[in-house]
């Protein structure tokens, strides 16, 4: 059999690797959505306990490496009763560091949008949470997606880490083609090019996020 015929045949075991990986990647980005979104109007909060507290964390999770991070989530949590899955613990991990960076990049769009455009919430007699949901967030998220593509494309690059932690992934998958086969060059190659696809998406989603609230932008600007 030779390298192209090796290749066809493992190609679905790499598949179900990248299967893991999309998967792995989509849970990801959406915790760390959810806690960046979270962290970075906690840092634009008028309470300093708010900010503080927010910000020990935006440190803790950007000051340490992802690889202590995850081994932490695997196999330190299970010693205070927390037992998670594999998976689960990838996805931990990776929103947590995610969420981290993000915060910083929802904090600085906020702060992006104009005072003019808050001192009109006070005219219009908005409470601080109508000004943020009606007015200064749709203006930010604008500012936000270039940021949060890139971290999607990061967090998509840092799944290949849970391999540590036996996660089926697309790196995974590929270290056990390599050990089964003898064969280091396609499989890797193979996986290569299955995450510049997965990236490509990315980006392309990103980019017409951008263009849609664009145009949201510039019509209720008009």
């Amino acid at each position: 059999m030779n390298t192209f015929e090796s290749a066809i045949g493992y190609s679905w075991f790499i598949l179900t690797g990248a299967v893991a990986t999309v998967e792995l990647t989509l849970l990801s980005c959406l915790l760390a959505l959810i806690l960046a979104m979270l962290a970075g109007i906690a840092l634009t909060s008028d309470q300093i306990a708010v900010r503080a507290v927010t910000r020990i964390y935006v440190e803790i999770f950007r000051g340490t490496s992802v690889f202590v991070q995850l081994f932490a989530a695997y196999f330190v949590l299970p010693f205070v009763g927390v037992s998670l899955s594999p998976l689960q613990s990838g996805v931990l991990a990776l929103g947590l560091n995610g969420g981290a960076y993000g915060a910083e990049v929802v904090r600085a769009a906020l702060n992006a949008v104009g005072r003019d455009q808050r001192e009109a919430t006070i005219a219009l007699n908005l409470t601080r949470w109508q000004a943020l949901w009606w007015v200064i967030l749709p203006q930010a998220v604008v500012f936000m997606l270039p940021s949060f593509g890139n971290l999607a494309i990061e967090l998509m690059k840092g799944t290949a880490v849970a391999s540590l932690i036996t996660v089926s992934e697309l790196t995974f998958q590929a270290q056990v083609v390599r050990g089964q086969t003898g064969d280091t060059a396609m499989p890797f190659l193979l996986i290569l090019v299955i995450y510049l696809l997965i990236a490509s998406a990315l980006i392309s989603f990103v980019r017409w996020l951008e263009r849609r609230f664009g145009r949201g932008i510039v019509s209720a600007n008009t």
